[in-house]
């Protein structure tokens, strides 16, 4: 059984670890940057949009829980901002660590997910995901997901 909880100030660093090099090399890969300029876009992108971290006022972030092991198992990690007039939440991170992968837990973290928010009057819930991550396109389409849009970039500064 999955469930979501908040993450807890001691935890957001184990978050950091993961996210700012996959996020970075990410950047790197869309964007065409070097590693070192990903990488500190990626750190400031996150001291932006964190910037008191778990308690960053409007941000959600949630550990994802197993409870079928013997104690309670972070699997994976969850963010989102909620928009309360839209009635509609933008997931900007959300990953299942690679050594609980492949095992459904990301389609039932969404099923979770949605039913939590659906009992708080959301409507809605969107995300980006990037074009050449197609083990995430297909669990957000079995779940429900479609496309609506792409987005496009176009460097053109010089090399």
């Amino acid at each position: 059984m999955i469930s979501l909880r908040p993450m807890r100030d001691n935890e957001y660093s184990a978050y950091l670890d993961y996210f700012i090099p996959e996020y970075a090399a990410e950047i790197s890969s869309n964007y065409g940057l070097s590693d070192v300029l990903s990488l500190a876009q990626a750190k400031r992108e996150i001291a932006t949009d964190l910037p008191d971290g778990v308690q960053t006022s409007g941000e959600v972030l949630l550990c994802l829980i197993d409870h079928s092991e013997r104690h309670e198992t972070v699997v994976g990690y969850l963010w989102y901002k909620p928009d309360p007039e839209m009635r509609s939440v933008f997931i900007s991170d959300f990953h299942i660590l690679p050594a609980y992968q492949g095992k459904g837990r990301g389609k039932q973290v969404l099923e979770v997910l949605e039913g939590e928010l659906k009992g708080r009057g959301f409507e809605q819930i969107k995300l980006r995901v990037a074009a050449d991550n197609k083990r995430a396109q297909h669990v957000y389409e079995d779940t429900g997901f479609r496309v609506t849009g792409v987005n496009m970039s176009k460097s053109i500064a010089s090399k």
